[in-house]
Parts: structure tokens; C-alpha cells; sequence
């Protein structure tokens, strides 16, 4: 009997095919390889230049900046600078000036034809309590004129806490007398008295 084995060890199949398929897949990782290369080159050239065109436009308009800083003229600047701190030192003293002048408007019209004042001080206050104190002495005609006098102290709005003292006679007649009294400091305000007016 005869056997019909082949025992042969080389493959019946070309390898070719096996090889052929290994290199289509390496192929195709070249490829997006190669197209990924290619991108990030376009992509840092575009930047490249981007930055490059960003640098010229800045030194564009530095040299225009500087050439329109150099068009003012430097003393006119300085005498422009030495205005603005002279106007915001007035705008200061303005914003803190007291004008009395509304005082003496509202004694006049207040004050009785029966009684005068002597003597007129007053202090501006402190921080903490920022009314105007105003100290008066005086001579009335009487009691009578000097308790009509203190009532019309009482009803003006402006006034604040007029207390009337040292109630004394003189020789002729008259009763003199010591006021004090605070004014609020809106009153007297230089600017608003000034807005008043107009």
C-alpha cells in the first residue's frame, strides 16, 4: 500500500498577501501621519507670520503715537498741568468756604426795631459737630421785647437752639442780654449760597 502524504513544509500560499496587507495598513498610518505633519506646519508657519505682521503693526503705532506726542507742545502742556491744580485748589477752597452773610440776612429780618445787637462772634465747629455756634450780646427795650425777640428766634427754621442770658438792666432802662444759638452748615455754605442767588 502506498501512501499519498506530502510532507513538505512550505506553504502552499504565497506570503506576498499577508505582506501586501501589512503594508496597506502601515500605509495608511502614513498617511495621516504625513497629514498631521503637514498641518502643524502650515498651522506654526500661518503663526509665524502672524506674529510677524503683529510686531510690524505695533511698531507702526508706536511710531505713530510717539510722532503725535511730539505734535502737542510740551510747555503747553505743562501750563495746562499747572491750571488743573490751580482750579482744583480753588475748587477745594470753594467747596469748603463759609459765607456768614445769610446770618446777618436772617437777623435782619427777625430782629425788632426794639432791640440791637453789640457784639456778633462766631466758631465754625469741628468735625464731629459741624454747626456754625454764633455768640450775641444785645440791648432791648424791656423784657416784653426781648421775650418777642426770643419767640421769633424760636420760629426761624435756621436758627438752631437760641438761648437767650445774663439778662441784665442798665442804668436807663434797657435789658441786656447775652444770645447764643448754632446755625446748620448748609446754611452758610458758600456754594449753596451762591445757587441760591442765582
Amino acid at each position: 500500500m502506498e501512501q499519498n502524504f506530502q510532507t513538505s513544509f512550505i506553504p502552499k500560499k504565497p506570503i506576498l498577501e499577508h505582506r501586501e496587507l501589512s503594508n496597506r495598513s502601515f500605509g495608511l498610518f502614513t498617511v495621516i501621519a504625513i497629514f498631521f505633519l503637514i498641518t502643524v506646519v502650515v498651522i506654526s508657519a500661518g503663526l509665524f507670520i502672524y506674529r510677524g505682521a503683529l510686531n510690524k503693526s505695533i511698531a507702526n503705532k508706536a511710531a505713530s503715537l510717539n510722532l503725535a506726542k511730539n505734535g502737542f507742545e510740551p510747555s503747553k502742556i505743562t501750563e495746562l498741568q499747572a491750571l488743573d491744580k490751580r482750579l482744583r485748589a480753588s475748587t477745594e477752597i470753594l467747596s469748603k468756604h463759609i459765607a456768614i452773610t445769610p446770618i446777618f440776612a436772617a437777623l435782619q429780618a427777625i430782629t425788632m426795631k426794639t432791640v440791637r445787637y453789640t457784639q456778633f462772634t462766631y466758631d465754625l465747629g469741628t468735625e464731629k459737630d459741624s454747626k456754625v455756634r454764633v455768640k450775641m450780646s444785645g440791648i432791648a427795650q424791656g423784657y416784653a421785647a426781648v421775650a418777642l425777640q426770643s419767640d421769633l428766634y424760636a420760629k426761624n427754621k435756621n436758627i438752631i437752639d437760641p438761648v437767650f442770658s445774663n439778662l441784665t438792666l442798665d442804668d436807663k432802662g434797657n435789658v441786656l442780654f447775652d444770645l447764643q444759638f448754632s446755625v446748620d452748615p448748609s446754611f452758610v455754605d458758600y456754594k449753596q449760597m451762591l445757587l441760591t442767588q442765582i
